[in-house]
């Protein structure tokens, strides 16, 4: 069900001030970048910067990628996690959720088809 790791994201109270640093710290400029949210693609993978959450008491929040949110979402629930925010809808084809496992541990699912990582190509020649 869980395909890998796609997304992190960073509690950002002054979201100007990040952007500003993790602009400066990847070298490059957000692909997505909006007052309610900062991303930025980091090798296939996202770094977001959300500034409604706080540092220490919400932390960091890990996605794991997903094919289908609904259908993951429903599996995870019916295995013992419960709900901690519903599917959330966050710009053209994404998805959100997080879930409680069943020890407590925040489990976000994130349903991005602009993040799918790729293989990497050998064009070394066999021997």
């Amino acid at each position: 069900m869980l395909k890998g790791l796609r997304t992190v994201i960073y509690p950002a109270p002054n979201l100007k001030e990040a952007k500003a640093w993790y602009t400066e710290v990847l070298g490059e400029k957000p692909y997505f970048d909006e007052p309610f949210y900062v991303g930025f693609d980091v090798g296939g993978y996202e770094l977001g910067l959300q500034p409604d959450r706080n540092p220490g008491t919400q932390g960091s929040i890990v996605y794991w990628g997903v094919q289908n949110i609904q259908e993951s979402w429903d599996k995870l629930i019916e295995m013992g996690a419960t709900q901690d925010e519903e599917i959330m809808h966050v710009g053209g084809n994404v998805y959100v959720a997080t879930v409680l496992d069943p020890f407590g541990n925040l489990l976000g699912i994130i349903q991005n088809p602009n993040f799918e990582v790729k293989e990497k190509l050998n064009l070394k020649k066999a021997p």
